[in-house]
């Protein structure tokens, strides 16, 4: 198979450089400054083991590649906000033998949150999610890094929206030969929704900077809780905590990386990159719509997904809003909003 890496960022770089590492025949879609560095000097891929430099074929769209081959898989990498455009545009590809990528080719929503794959099965008949745990940065135009070690992360795979088939498997035997672990799951939105709650952080740490301190530790867990809440509301079960934790182990430790320091996650990083946008409609954003769904007040959500998303169009300076400043809004939404508080539950017995 032949994998087309549709947003060859931190996390889309990372999956297609171990994957051409491991033999498999890889593209990567990337625009501007990036696509042209790795034109000009390929893609440099930094983990702990030290740099490579993947010289891969590197396109903006599918008109560079003509017909799309039968044996290809679409990795859509794209910030969520940035999916129905990539879709659109991928999906109407032409696909040798007749038909369109939409109608013939799988494609692997490899991205935070939910949403994608919704978007996806609109377009597409063969979709796949999956939860995304593998700490990587874009560091400059060209070059990326991966901090993960014995693994480079772990990579949960379904069909959506549900199931397991024969292209899961081989996919999933693909990764697992890249220096992924990718556990096969039928029901891979248990542990998207999983992630999701963690996701609940991004926005905190993308305004208001590390949530090392105890006001920003308690900021998150109040906030988490506001996601727990919605969807024990919405009936939607999640992996636990402790579930996560004994699947992931000691199997992706981070590890400190020479001129490649992880300054945050993915919605920091669009900060920090400036890009004008961020997936906070579809973390934060994704509790909000759920709490209007089925009655769940989300004052914090909301705070939080009204400032990340501020933050990302007026071009502010990630974590430049004070923690303290920070929990006084966040309280203050809270007050608005009638005082409601949660108190976090493990809904394991849910899960």
């Amino acid at each position: 198979m032949r994998y087309i890496i549709i947003g060859a960022g931190a996390v889309g770089g990372t999956i297609g450089a171990r994957l051409a590492e491991s033999g498999h025949e890889v593209v990567l879609v990337a625009r501007g400054a990036h696509r042209a560095a790795i034109e000009a000097d390929g893609l440099r891929f930094r983990t702990p083991d030290g740099e490579q430099v993947h010289r891969l074929p590197a396109v903006e769209g599918p008109g560079a590649l003509g017909e799309l081959r039968t044996d290809d898989v679409l990795v859509l990498a794209v910030k969520t906000q940035d999916s129905e455009a990539a879709l659109d545009t991928w999906g109407a590809a032409p696909v040798a033998g007749g038909g369109t990528a939409a109608e013939r080719l799988p494609v692997v929503c490899a991205q935070n949150g939910v949403e994608s794959q919704r978007i996806a099965l609109r377009r597409f008949r063969r979709v796949y999610g999956v939860c995304v745990w593998l700490p990587s940065t874009f560091v400059e135009p060209g070059v990326v890094s991966a901090a993960g070690a014995p693994l480079t992360g772990i990579l949960h795979l379904g069909r959506h929206p549900h199931g397991i088939d024969d292209t899961a498997r081989r996919i999933a035997a693909d990764l697992e030969s890249a220096c992924f672990e990718a556990p096969l799951a039928a029901d891979v939105a248990r542990w998207q929704y999983a992630k999701l709650l963690g996701n609940l952080a991004n926005a905190v740490e993308a305004v208001s900077g590390p949530i090392d301190g105890q006001e920003a530790r308690r900021l998150y867990e109040r906030v988490r809780a506001e996601g727990e809440s919605v969807l024990a509301a919405a009936g939607i079960p999640y992996a636990s905590v402790r579930e996560q934790q004994q699947a992931r182990g000691d199997k992706v430790r981070q590890e400190p990386l020479e001129g490649a320091a992880r300054g945050g996650g993915s919605s920091w990083q669009s900060l920090t990159r400036g890009t004008g946008t961020i997936e906070a409609d579809h973390l934060n954003g994704e509790i909000v719509l759920l709490g209007r769904l089925h009655g769940v007040p989300t004052p914090l959500n909301e705070l939080l997904q009204r400032l990340a998303t501020t933050f990302a169009r007026e071009r502010r300076p990630a974590g430049s809003l004070p923690p303290a400043e920070l929990v006084r809004r966040a309280d203050e939404a809270v007050a608005a909003a009638g005082g409601v508080a949660f108190v976090q539950e493990d809904h394991a017995a849910r899960s």
